[in-house]
């Protein structure tokens, strides 16, 4: 179970805290990409693993000064930080306190203990989702590179913003004219990172198939738009998606805070509750050009049984 890789992943950090580690070293850890298991803790633990590393660090800096003879110096480079003035600055934002200030009676000190991840049940709720097969897929998309961290950002809307972008530089509807009517459905595209990327890759696109107007592909893939006039080449790439199993979601809302509702769900509730584990394949959003009342988008999310 999920629940089970992030305890394990927990007890690697709390054996290497003294060590040069980052999420990327403890996702190899429990066999996990870098994106997925960066994902899956901060939604489970409610941080970023290297949060917690940093706030587990912080917390034993502060009881070797107090209780050892250590300078702040030495503690600086025992605990990861390049410089004594770089720890100072975190140790006092973590604490209230400095840590010269720490090597004295009375100061103010915060303690993070290790963490145990236990599942709590609450009142029940429905959680409907179905399961879907769905053979290799291509897109033609507009696509970006976006931080990692971002994904577990309530407060971050680089997202929304490169829809906005792409939409006010009339990106979106070339697209959308490659299709047939009623199937003018556009998608939100999400590739997990390779291995020790630091980023992923956000794509708004549109279904190619035998309902795909394959002449316009041509020329938006080669630089101009719907209606034969040059663009700026180089906007739209062809995506394109391994076979597989999806557990399928409906974000039901008037805007996207649903889609991060539904993120929520599905690891606090559908991994432990029914031991599939998101693989490292593309999840996508579909946002229906004639979807049902109160509908925001699918969402579509690539799983496994453990």
């Amino acid at each position: 179970m999920a629940i089970h890789l992030m305890q394990q992943a927990i007890c690697y950090m709390e054996e290497h805290i003294y060590e040069d580690i980052g999420y990327a070293e403890v996702a190899k850890s429990v066999h996990m990409s870098s994106y997925n298991f960066h994902r899956t803790f901060s939604f489970i633990v409610g941080m970023t693993p290297n949060e917690y590393i940093r706030k587990r660090r912080l917390t034993l800096a502060a009881q070797e000064l107090q209780t050892t003879d250590i300078s702040v110096m030495d503690a600086a480079y025992k605990y990861g930080y390049e410089s004594p003035e770089s720890f100072s600055k975190a140790f006092s934002r973590f604490h209230g306190s400095t840590p010269k200030q720490a090597k004295h009676k009375g100061a103010r000190l915060h303690l993070f203990n290790p963490l145990v991840i236990k599942i709590i049940l609450e009142g029940g709720s429905v959680m409907d989702y179905r399961m879907e097969h769905k053979e290799s897929q291509k897109f033609i998309a507009l696509v970006k590179a976006f931080p990692n961290e971002i994904s577990t950002d309530d407060n971050d809307h680089s997202i929304p913003d490169f829809w906005t972008e792409c939409g006010d530089r009339n990106l979106i509807e070339p697209m959308r004219q490659l299709r047939a009517d009623g199937k003018k459905d556009l998608y939100g595209l999400c590739s997990p990172t390779k291995k020790d990327e630091t980023h992923f890759n956000y794509g708004i696109g549109v279904a190619v198939d035998e309902d795909t107007d394959m002449t316009g592909v041509g020329r938006l893939l080669g630089g101009g738009n719907a209606a034969g006039e040059k663009q700026n080449t180089g906007v739209y790439t062809m995506w394109e998606t391994e076979p597989a199993d999806y557990a399928v979601f409906k974000c039901m809302g008037p805007d996207g805070d649903c889609i991060g509702e539904t993120w929520d769900k599905f690891f606090k509730e559908f991994i432990p509750q029914t031991g599939y584990l998101q693989t490292d394949d593309t999840d996508y959003e579909i946002y229906f050009e004639k979807g049902e009342s109160g509908l925001f988008c699918e969402l579509w999310v690539p799983v496994k049984k453990i």
